[in-house]
């Protein structure tokens, strides 16, 4: 079997990584860990038309963004890994619209299930382009599973 386990590093994305490393999954199975980040300025609307008194802060923010997802992904490949030793993970982390990113990942990987907590850390994308999760289970050509934060009481 083949899983793409898409993160953020929100706490849905947490609840997702837990719901996985949960599962008893058989041996050959192949995860790929992926992270998808956007362009760091669309969280702050109006800073990307400020044009060249930025600096290199473009620059600096795409690599912070990258090292950011890096940890991410690395740190879920451990929790995955420590309950699950007989699989292989590999990991990913891509700049880019997380919708399409996630997609043809899955789709290139020849996945068989991808799975995503149900909110992330994009609102303002959100806003712009719909849930990432929602746009993932209409157009994945494989199963999705929809990973819900539980409530805590």
């Amino acid at each position: 079997m083949k899983i793409v386990l898409a993160i953020d590093g929100s706490k849905f994305s947490r609840a997702a990584i837990n719901e996985l490393a949960a599962m008893r999954l058989l041996g050959g199975t192949e995860v790929c860990i992926l992270s998808v980040f956007e362009n760091p300025l669309l969280t702050a609307p109006g800073a990307a038309t400020l044009g060249s008194p930025l600096g290199n802060y473009y620059e600096e923010a795409v690599s912070n963004a990258r090292k950011s997802a890096q940890t991410i992904v690395k740190n879920a490949a451990k929790s995955v890994k420590d309950k699950n030793p007989e699989i292989s993970i590999t990991t990913e982390v891509i700049h880019g619209l997380p919708k399409s990113a996630i997609l043809e990942k899955a789709e290139n990987f020849g996945a068989d299930l991808i799975v995503v907590g149900s909110q992330g850390h994009g609102a303002f994308s959100r806003f712009l382009l719909g849930s990432v999760s929602q746009s993932i289970a209409m157009h994945a050509s494989c199963s999705v599973l929809i990973v819900r934060k539980k409530s805590e009481k």
